[in-house]
């Protein structure tokens, strides 16, 4: 290969085997690249690392001397070098890949997780000189997200909300006791996680854990669900079936919808919790029931209780210890976090890599007063996931309930040190590249757009590799 000029700043090949042919778009090659936070290399069509930026050496750890020349798989030692290598299928196939999450090893053996993209260099008639590779460092990102996760996530419950932060606190505590629980909160706040939560943090943790939709349970086979039977206990009794408590013996119940038992299967429920027995349907004799009760209902059980739709004895059986779940609405600090959780959850099984929602579809979000709850928030979401195909989700990538709200006054301040931080860093890259496509690269309009001084909109356009118009 020919000789190789190195400076402090960059080290890139001369002409002959470079991707450059003029000496002074070289030299301005050398000082963009050597400028920006984001590694980047160059490789020839067989592979070999023609450029190595510092941000490269940072990251890998390697310097480009001993980068330079070598196979792209001995330097740059990722877990899709083997099987998946991006860069060598963007050379046989031209095609792009935008933002790819891996994981490499540095030359201290430490893991760190980047983002990759790719794509094909060529010359001026089209032939295939090689290809770049460049990839950001995700490991501060990392750091935050399990920052964030311990401080404001409790099993699979997410929330900042000081309502939702108390009943953390306590649940440990709830757990270990015996007692019952019963959980209220409207359909889709939560409820059903906060009971696998109780189960989960409990001694009966590595025991059964049932759960018995109320709603959907007929009141003729409740017995004999809940119960079992024994064999010639009615016709079509041919052998003994084991019921639902049997089933969760040792472990814990969660009845869930409680509000819609019929009163005549209320009183036999209230046998099971008074006592800790039942019998089988058809049997001779009671069985001892060894399991914890937990209880949730979107109803409110004492106004059922009032009006005689709901027995006394059993709602305070089950209120032993009683959870308030507030609605979405009244925690609206949470829907930033919640919606990078579930965009995190849906990269992680259907494969794309969205980052984020954009400003817009994020005060919209903040907007809507969400009758179906986290759930529904949930949802958006995923038909956002669905029918983006960029990698923010933007306002109109949304569900048209929720565009429709755009007029309405925002019920709380949504500021952007109120936002998730992981969701706050996102946003602010996007509105600063929105700034700048919207003042044409003009720095100084876009600081002013963005009310920050120019000073500081060139340190995080540096921070986010925003590459710095050429016309300013």
């Amino acid at each position: 290969m020919a000789n190789r000029k190195r400076d402090n700043s960059f080290v890139t090949p001369e002409h002959g085997d470079n991707f450059v042919s003029d000496p002074q778009d070289n030299r301005f090659f050398k000082v963009i690249l050597s400028s920006i936070a984001d590694g980047v290399f160059t490789v020839s069509k067989d592979r070999r690392i023609t450029s190595f930026n510092p941000a490269a050496e940072r990251i890998t750890g390697v310097p480009a001397s001993m980068a330079l020349g070598k196979k792209c798989y001995e330097v740059f030692h990722s877990n899709i070098c083997e099987n998946n290598c991006l860069l060598e299928r963007t050379l046989e196939t031209g095609e792009e890949a935008i933002d790819v999450a891996v994981q490499i090893l540095n030359n201290s053996g430490r893991r760190i997780p980047i983002s990759i993209s790719t794509a094909v260099l060529r010359d001026d008639d089209g032939q295939v000189l090689g290809a770049v590779e460049t990839f950001r460092d995700l490991s501060a990102i990392e750091v935050l997200r399990k920052d964030l996760e311990r401080n404001y996530s409790f099993e699979d419950i997410i929330s900042k909300s000081p309502t939702m932060m108390k009943l953390f606190g306590i649940l440990p505590d709830v757990a270990e006791s015996e007692s019952t629980v019963l959980i209220q909160g409207a359909s889709g706040s939560g409820k059903e996680l906060f009971a696998r939560a109780v189960h989960n943090l409990s001694p009966r943790k590595n025991k059964p854990y049932v759960v018995i939709n109320c709603g959907t349970l007929p009141t003729t086979l409740f017995e004999s669900e809940l119960f079992g039977y024994v064999k010639g206990a009615f016709t079509d009794a041919k052998k003994d079936k084991p019921g639902k408590i049997s089933l969760a013996e040792g472990g814990t119940v969660f009845f869930d919808e409680i509000g819609d038992l019929p009163l005549p299967t209320q009183v036999k429920l209230l046998r099971l919790l008074q006592q800790h027995e039942y019998e089988p349907v058809g049997g001779l004799g009671s069985v001892r029931a060894n399991i914890r009760v937990v209880a949730a209902t979107n109803r409110d059980l004492k106004r059922m209780v009032s009006k005689g739709r709901f027995r006394e004895d059993l709602y305070f059986r089950l209120a032993v210890i009683r959870f308030e779940i507030p609605p979405l609405k009244e925690r609206r600090e949470d829907i930033p976090y919640l919606v990078d959780h579930f965009i995190r959850r849906f990269n992680a099984r259907k494969g794309k890599n969205l980052i984020g929602v954009s400003p817009k579809a994020m005060e919209v979000l903040m907007r809507y007063n969400y009758p179906g709850n986290v759930r529904e928030l949930e949802n958006a979401i995923e038909y956002g996931y669905a029918v983006c195909r960029g990698r923010i989700i933007e306002f109109e990538h949304l569900p048209q309930e929720l565009q429709s709200v755009t007029s309405q006054p925002i019920p709380e301040p949504v500021e952007l040190h109120d936002l998730h931080p992981v969701q706050r860093h996102v946003s602010e890259e996007i509105a600063i590249r929105e700034a700048l496509k919207r003042r044409k690269g003009n720095r100084t309009q876009a600081s002013r757009d963005l009310g920050i001084d120019r000073t500081t909109l060139w340190r995080k356009m540096r921070l986010y590799g925003i590459q710095i118009p050429k016309n300013d």
